[in-house]
């Protein structure tokens, strides 16, 4: 059982690492703003598509509507809190990646509210990934590639903004690092605190997680998106979602699972009897 508890933590590093991919292209290399907010629109599409058939769908079939609503909701409302105080402090425009991100300068403590603000962010989505280790022991394959692929362009476009920001290198890098350690230790959380509990709590744990991914979208991340991109955001996003539940349905049909309408398998026959010895 440790080494099912280290291999969550390792899912969540290799899923969190892609932030620091994401923020060496927006940092060293020139993106065009408006490919850095299709990038991120596909991210948000991609999520979506995890939360709906991977986070609140499963939550439902492990603890029902009550627990799963409740969470849901329960998730929504403390990142939204959350989101606000860190604002307030200068974490506002955490995800742009043009010059809207505060100078520590201009607005003292905005450097830390925005490493709080991008902690906020990737934790919920690491938490998932231990969980999903909790049915059956493996991990859940679709999940840690949406969270990877929308890290991406979510490092990308902060760490665009940062420098614009006159961030330096060591901040940007250390504030990803740091985060994509912690996405480790919070995949590795959710699997070693929540083993042995009852199904309505970790439905509920599941449903908070995918409440406050959702709240994030809807706050951050495709806000950035349509800010740049316009009339193209829709198209990206639903591709997005599209790449996400096709993922979905592969793994579903790698794992065994049979396609709605398709026949059962017939069984092999069993061999004749052995005819009894003279």
């Amino acid at each position: 059982m440790l080494w099912k508890t280290f291999e969550a933590g390792m899912w969540g590093l290799v899923a969190g690492s892609s932030l620091l991919l994401g923020a060496a292209i927006g940092y060293f290399a020139r993106v065009p703003t408006r490919l850095v907010a299709a990038i991120m629109a596909f991210g948000a599409g991609v999520l979506i598509s995890a939360l709906s058939f991977e986070l609140v769908n499963k939550a439902y079939e492990r603890g029902g509507l009550d627990a799963t609503a409740l969470g849901f909701l329960g998730g929504a409302a403390v990142y939204s809190l959350a989101n606000h105080a860190v604002g307030k402090q200068g974490g506002k425009h955490r995800k742009r990646s043009g010059a809207q991100q505060a100078r520590e300068e201009d607005r003292s403590g905005s450097g830390l509210a925005i490493a709080i603000g991008a902690l906020l962010d990737g934790i919920p989505e690491s938490i998932v990934i231990g969980v999903s280790m909790l049915e059956g022991g493996a991990v859940s394959f679709v999940a840690i590639a949406a969270v990877f692929l929308s890290n991406v362009p979510e490092g990308l476009s902060s760490a665009s903004g940062m420098r614009a920001a006159g961030r330096s290198p060591r901040y940007v890098f250390g504030v990803w690092g740091g985060i994509a350690a912690a996405s480790g230790v919070a995949a590795l959380l959710g699997f070693a605190v929540f083993r042995g509990v009852s199904p309505d709590v970790i439905a509920a744990t599941t449903a908070v997680a995918a409440g406050a991914i959702l709240a994030m979208l809807a706050s951050t991340m495709i806000p950035e998106a349509f800010e740049e991109a316009h009339d193209l955001v829709g198209l990206v996003t639903v591709a997005g979602f599209l790449a996400a539940f096709t993922m979905s349905k592969l793994s579903e049909a790698d794992a065994g699972a049979r396609p709605p309408g398709a026949p059962a398998q017939s069984a092999a026959p069993a061999p004749p009897p052995a005819s009894p010895l003279p």
